[in-house]
């Protein structure tokens, strides 16, 4: 799968832009670099692009708002590498459209781990199970999730934008209607790691989601909280 996937590095040190692609490329990607929002968008209108490896501190337009500026336009695969450790600058991240984020200075181990981990989901396990599995597709409350294709149908037949977090987020709950899953269940389901003490990774991607396909994300229908346990699918689904 990494010979064919594509990553673009987004960082306005060389240093550090020069490591990753380095280190990427001897991983098997295909590896670009771009130090800034008119050299990205540059690079992503002549060739596709699998995964965006995004710095927030970048001059200019920063990194949130490239951020913005990708999901209004592209469900491109994103982490958020960053050297601000605030956790609402984390949050934030998450809450526009990120699949990840990874803090400077960081080990280049663990970044490639966390590609490898974002273009599984992104791109399916492998190819032989792309081609071979029958296309799967689970309906609940009048909307409609292809699995294999990896798309979400709302009631009025609209196909619905989710990132590869949320895909992953509403697949685990809709393979086990009414079960409560903890957030370190979830954690584990969708990012493959486990939740620091301080991780609001899933109820920020619970929250997106819920403003996508709840009536009134205020008062959640589909994807109730239980208290001190985790989230629970509540809707029947048929399988197709």
């Amino acid at each position: 799968m990494s010979a064919s996937a594509h990553v673009l590095v987004v960082d306005d040190e060389p240093e550090i832009a020069d490591l990753l692609r380095r280190y990427l490329a001897g991983q098997g990607y295909t590896v670009s670099t771009a130090e800034g929002g008119v050299a990205m968008r540059r690079i992503m209108a002549k060739t596709e692009v699998d995964l965006v490896l995004l710095d927030l501190g970048l001059p200019g337009e920063d990194g949130l708002a490239l951020m913005r500026s990708l999901r209004e336009t592209s469900s491109v695969a994103v982490i958020i590498v960053t050297g601000r450790g605030e956790q609402v600058d984390r949050i934030v991240g998450l809450e526009v459209g990120a699949d990840d984020y990874v803090t400077k200075p960081f080990d280049v181990r663990e970044l490639a781990a966390r590609v490898r981990s974002v273009l599984r989901r992104t791109r399916g396990k492998t190819d032989a199970a792309e081609t071979s599995a029958p296309l799967e597709v689970a309906r609940f409350a009048g909307w409609t999730l292809h699995l294999a294709a990896r798309r979400l149908d709302s009631p009025q037949g609209k196909v619905v934008d989710l990132t590869t977090g949320e895909f992953e987020l509403l697949a685990a709950l809709v393979k086990s209607p009414g079960r409560v899953f903890s957030r370190d269940e979830l954690l584990e389901a969708t990012r493959n790691r486990e939740a620091g003490p301080f991780d609001r990774t899933i109820d920020v991607q619970v929250g997106r989601l819920r403003r996508k396909i709840e009536a009134d994300p205020q008062r959640p229908e589909l994807i109730k909280s239980v208290r001190g346990a985790g989230y629970v699918l509540t809707s029947k689904v048929e399988r197709a």
